[in-house]
């Protein structure tokens, strides 16, 4: 699992002033859960951003970002942003907005039961 610790500080830094927020490991990299919802993830260099089927449609048209594929199923939720996309600022901060605006109204996964 190889994800880009600069940038997992960024997003640490990004989401500090926010209630909860929890590091799991998954997608072969580092995901940030805000309030036990997955709101960004990281993937090598790449981030992994949660926001919403609408939202990732406009960005798929506009931005410089690709749709998450798992498997043979496109996760609509969600978008890839590259990292030379995340190096200004303005850019970086466009995208963590948008994961916490879809972050308030995304529904909490289920939880898996052990057996």
């Amino acid at each position: 699992m190889a994800y880009d610790e600069l940038l997992a500080n960024r997003i640490r830094e990004a989401l500090s002033d926010q209630g909860q927020v929890d590091e799991v490991k998954m997608f072969q990299g580092l995901c940030f859960m805000v309030n036990d919802k997955m709101c960004v993830c990281i993937r090598d260099k790449d981030m992994l951003c949660r926001i919403g089927r609408e939202q990732a449609a406009i960005a798929l048209e506009n931005d410089n970002c690709r749709q998450m594929v798992n498997g043979n199923r496109v996760m609509k939720d969600f978008v890839f942003v590259e990292a030379e996309n995340l190096q200004k600022i303005k850019d970086f901060d466009h995208w963590i907005s948008l994961c916490l605006q879809f972050n308030k109204i995304a529904k909490l996964s289920k939880k898996k039961k052990n057996k």
